[in-house]
């Protein structure tokens, strides 16, 4: 058995391995907290494709329902459903550049629609396009500091160009504001965020530290403990990670269980369950889990 650093890792894995380890194990929390929302689309893709004359047939389809509705939209005749139909369809087809300047006016004309300048801040980044997505983003953020998709946004853009201490001192700043006087319920979204920034700049302790806290604040809630897994996990703690996970699934039902489950066998751990089915931990084990 390969010998283990202090992270956890075996000694001799090349940094390109151990990070894709931690990659496909945020990507299983991920996909738990997630939900369900997969299965539809799932279902959907085990369809069979179509034959290539039929595939051609529907491009020559969708490409004339994309020309009419550009048509229309130049007439000043689309509707709000046409607009939103031809994005859909550009965004299929791949053309982006066009796409992104069908969002920029619809985004405009609907600035309350945050999930618009949103996907227009994720087009902008995807084109490398930091500081227009970064322009959009601030805009959402000017009018709710605590809009989470947009900190989660640009906590991304910063920490991509070098700046993530600037991206932790906002979401702390953030996050000692909703924490006092009294804890608000925002503070768990952000403190999340925050948490799971410092795991990626490599702040172990300080992150299982953070998303200890939030366990405590929010009791009820399994995504505290969940990143503390992954935390411990990452510090090479397996029996840490094990009685987060175990306080977690106390905290999910049904299917995110059964999910959750999933997960520990795949990081190598033990069943989740004792031989009843309830969570193989004493009550004293959130203290242990630390």
């Amino acid at each position: 058995m390969p010998e283990r650093s202090g992270s956890g890792e075996p000694t001799g894995v090349s940094p390109s391995r151990a990070g894709g380890r931690t990659a496909r194990k945020r990507l299983a929390l991920i996909t738990l907290l997630a939900g369900c929302a997969w299965a539809g689309w799932a279902l959907g893709q085990r369809s069979a494709p179509p034959s290539g004359s039929a595939q051609r047939q529907l491009q020559v389809k969708v490409q004339s329902e994309v020309s009419q509705l550009q048509d229309r939209l130049g007439r000043g005749a689309a509707t709000a459903l046409d607009r939103q139909r031809l994005l859909s369809l550009l965004l299929g087809l791949g053309r982006q550049a066009e796409a992104i300047v069908l969002l920029e006016q619809m985004a405009d004309q609907e600035p309350g629609r945050w999930s618009l300048r949103l996907l227009l801040a994720d087009l902008r980044r995807t084109a490398h396009d930091r500081s227009g997505a970064e322009r959009e983003l601030r805009q959402i953020l000017n009018q709710d500091p605590g809009q989470i998709e947009a900190l989660q946004r640009m906590a991304l853009l910063q920490l991509e160009q070098g700046r993530g201490r600037e991206a932790r001192s906002q979401l702390q700043g953030l996050l000692n504001k909703a924490q006092s006087p009294t804890v608000e319920p925002q503070a768990l979204a952000i403190g999340l965020l925050l948490a799971d920034l410092m795991q990626r700049q490599g702040d172990l302790p300080e992150a299982a530290q953070l998303n200890q806290q939030l366990s405590e604040q929010f009791p009820r809630d399994a995504r505290p403990w969940l990143a503390l897994a992954l935390v411990r996990q990452q510090q090479g703690d397996g029996p840490a990670s094990q009685r987060a996970l175990v306080q977690a699934r106390s905290r999910l039902g049904g299917q995110g269980a059964q999910r959750l489950d999933q997960v520990a066998v795949s990081w190598g751990l033990t069943d989740l369950r004792g031989p009843s089915g309830a969570p193989a931990q004493s009550s004293g084990a959130a203290a242990a889990a630390n």
